[in-house]
C-alpha cells in the first residue's frame, strides 16, 4: 500500500442512472473513493460544507443551479480541480467551453442516450480523467473579459505576402484552453503565422477556434486541407484528425489527415511539431504549454535540433506540467517561461531570428 489517502469524488448530475453508474465506475479504481452524489449544485454545497471532495464530476444541465454558476461559485471561493461531463453535440461543446474557460480541469463526453452502456464502456477514460484532474492546480487565469473584435478584411491585409517565413507551433492540453485564450488575445492581429494542437475531441475544436476568433485581434480557425499558414492567422488542428505543416514552394500549408493516435492522442502534439521541424527548421518557434503526459516533448526535441528555438510553460503556471516537464527533461527546452510572457515571446518573432536567440531569455 502507498499509504496515500483516497481522492475523494463528488458526483453532481440530475440524472439517478448518471449518479449511479459514474459511482460504481469511481469505486472500482483503486485509489478513489466517492465522497457523496448530488442531484443538483444546492444539495451539493451542503454536501461539500461536510466534506470536500478532492474532484467533482459534474453535469452542465441541472435545475435550481446551472453546472457553469456552480463552477464559478467554487472557482471564486474554493478552486477545485473539475471534470464537465458534457454531451458530444455542438451546443455542448459550447457549453463545455464555457467551463473551461471559467476553470474546468476537463470533460469527459457523453451521448444523449445510451448513457448507462457507454459510461461503462467509457470507464477507463473516466477514470484517466479523475486522477488526471487530481493532480492539477485550477486557478483564476486573470484573463481580460472576451470582447468582440471587428478587424478589417485580413486577406486584403496579407496581399503581396509570399510566405510567412516563420512559423509558430504550439502544443498543448490539459488548461489549455484557459492557457491559449490568455496567450492569443494578447497577440497583435499580424504576427508570424501560428499552428496549435489542443487535445480535444471532435466537434469542440470547431466551437473552441470560433470562441477565440471571437476575443483575438489575430484570425483564428480550425484548420481545412491545404489551409495557408499566413501571418495573423492561427490554425487549431480539428479534434479527430492529425495536423501536419509542409511546404510547397515558397508556402507553408497544413495537411489534415487521419491515422492512428500517437501517444494516445489524435491530434497529437508530436505529430505537428516533427513536421514543423522538417519544413521550418531553424525558421520556427516551438512552445509546449500545460499538459498531462509527454506529447510534444520527443517532436519539441526534433525542433530544437533543427535551429528552432523553443520554449515551455513554467511550472508554477501550468494548470498540469507534464507535458512541459517531460520536454525540459528531454533537453528539448532552450527556455522556460511563465504563461504571461508567452505573448512576448511569439511577437518577439517578427522581428528578432529565431536561431540567434536560441541561446537568449
Amino acid at each position: 500500500m502507498s499509504g496515500r489517502p483516497d481522492i475523494s469524488v463528488l458526483i453532481v448530475d440530475d440524472s439517478a442512472v448518471v449518479r449511479q453508474v459514474l459511482a460504481a465506475v469511481v469505486e472500482s479504481a483503486a485509489g478513489l473513493r466517492v465522497s457523496a452524489t448530488a442531484m443538483d449544485p444546492v444539495i451539493a454545497m451542503e454536501k461539500m460544507a461536510r466534506d470536500w471532495p478532492d474532484v467533482i464530476l459534474l453535469d452542465v444541465e441541472m435545475p435550481r443551479m446551472d453546472g457553469i454558476s456552480f463552477l464559478k461559485k467554487i472557482m471564486a471561493e474554493r478552486p477545485t480541480p473539475v471534470v464537465i461531463c458534457s454531451t458530444l453535440t455542438e451546443a455542448g461543446a459550447a457549453t463545455t467551453l464555457q467551463a473551461l474557460a471559467a476553470g474546468a480541469v476537463s470533460f469527459v463526453t457523453k451521448p444523449r442516450s445510451g448513457l448507462k452502456a457507454f459510461l461503462e464502456e467509457s470507464a477507463s477514460e473516466i477514470i484517466g480523467a479523475v486522477r488526471e484532474a487530481a493532480g492539477a492546480r485550477p486557478r483564476r487565469l486573470n484573463t481580460p473579459p472576451p470582447r468582440r473584435i471587428d478587424r478589417p478584411d485580413t486577406l486584403g491585409d496579407r496581399k503581396g505576402l509570399a510566405t510567412t517565413e516563420k512559423v509558430i507551433a504550439i502544443g498543448t492540453s490539459t488548461g489549455g484552453t484557459q492557457a491559449l485564450e490568455r496567450v492569443l488575445s494578447e497577440l497583435p492581429r499580424i504576427v508570424p503565422g501560428i499552428v496549435v494542437v489542443q487535445h480535444m475531441p471532435e466537434k469542440f475544436t470547431a466551437s473552441f477556434a470560433r470562441r477565440l476568433d471571437g476575443v483575438c485581434e489575430v484570425e483564428v480557425r480550425e484548420a481545412v486541407h491545404g489551409d495557408r499558414v499566413l501571418p495573423g492567422r492561427v490554425l487549431i488542428a480539428p479534434g479527430g484528425r492529425h495536423m501536419r505543416v509542409c511546404r510547397s514552394g515558397a508556402l507553408y500549408q497544413v495537411e489534415v489527415l487521419d491515422g492512428p493516435p500517437v501517444n494516445r492522442h489524435k491530434p497529437s502534439v508530436d505529430v505537428l511539431f516533427r513536421s514543423v521541424a522538417r519544413y521550418a527548421g531553424s525558421n520556427a518557434l516551438g512552445i509546449i504549454m500545460t499538459g498531462m503526459g509527454d506529447d510534444g516533448a520527443r517532436g519539441l526535441l526534433e525542433m530544437h535540433d533543427q535551429g528552432a528555438r523553443t520554449v515551455a510553460q513554467d511550472e508554477a503556471s501550468c494548470v498540469v506540467f507534464g507535458m512541459p516537464r517531460e520536454a525540459i527533461r528531454m533537453n528539448a527546452v532552450d527556455v522556460v517561461l511563465p504563461l504571461e510572457r508567452i505573448a512576448g515571446e511569439i511577437t518577439g518573432t517578427s522581428t528578432l531570428d529565431l536561431a540567434a536567440r536560441r541561446t537568449t531569455a
